[in-house]
């Protein structure tokens, strides 16, 4: 292989900010800070919740059904890795949680928020790939979240995919401060978080926020 084609793989990874160039030292591969998790989960809540809004609006029937089993499946399997907590299982489980949510923006129709969410969401494969196997998820957290968007209701959609969201941010401060002792910034110190947002980051805060029970 020449040096160009590695080269233009390196140019492509630290674009995609999975590796960093310093002079005199070399590449190396990128450790996020807290203040670049947040500041990820900033962006991803921005597109996610955009594309929960889309989906309410624009799913077809069998797409939606083919959503609410694929959250079923990401249940299973998100409890299954607590018992089989080995390499394979780990990346099949990852893997297949990323799908779910790579299908929901899918499912919009938006070339260009499919991009932007995939980006999102290789970071969060790699940055917190050991964090991840460490959260403590509530059970049909994600049945609870396809109940949201299969409804029709892209108000109901955003807010439950909001709350989503920032409940895995604040499950990861958790485990990040256990990591990096007391005296480590907290995620919530780096930047605004809604008041609401992780206080109530229930699996029914959407139904109690909206006013709506099903």
């Amino acid at each position: 292989m020449s040096f160009l084609p590695i080269s233009q793989a390196l140019e492509r990874l630290e674009y995609e900010e999975l590796v960093e160039s310093r002079p005199r030292v070399g590449t190396r591969v990128r450790m996020p800070t807290p203040q670049d998790v947040r500041e990820h989960y900033i962006l991803r809540e921005a597109l996610e919740c955009q594309a929960a809004r889309l989906f309410a609006e624009k799913a077809s029937s069998d797409e939606r059904l083919e959503l609410q089993k694929m959250a079923t499946r990401v249940d299973r399997m998100l409890s299954g890795r607590a018992k089989d907590s080995g390499a394979e299982t780990v990346f099949r489980t990852q893997a297949y949680h990323m799908s779910f949510h790579m299908r929901i923006v899918e499912s919009t129709g938006s070339a260009a928020l499919s991009k932007a969410i995939e980006k999102t969401h290789v970071l969060t494969f790699n940055w917190l790939y050991d964090i991840s196997t460490k959260l403590s998820l509530p059970a049909r957290w994600h049945e609870e979240l396809m109940e949201a968007l299969a409804g029709k209701d892209p108000e109901i959609a955003e807010k439950a995919m909001r709350r989503h969201i920032n409940y895995g941010l604040r499950q990861i401060q958790e485990v990040l401060a256990q990591q990096l002792g007391p005296d480590a910034p907290r995620l919530s110190q780096l930047g605004r978080l809604p008041p609401d947002t992780i206080s109530k980051a229930t699996p029914q805060g959407w139904r109690e926020k909206s006013g709506r029970r099903r």
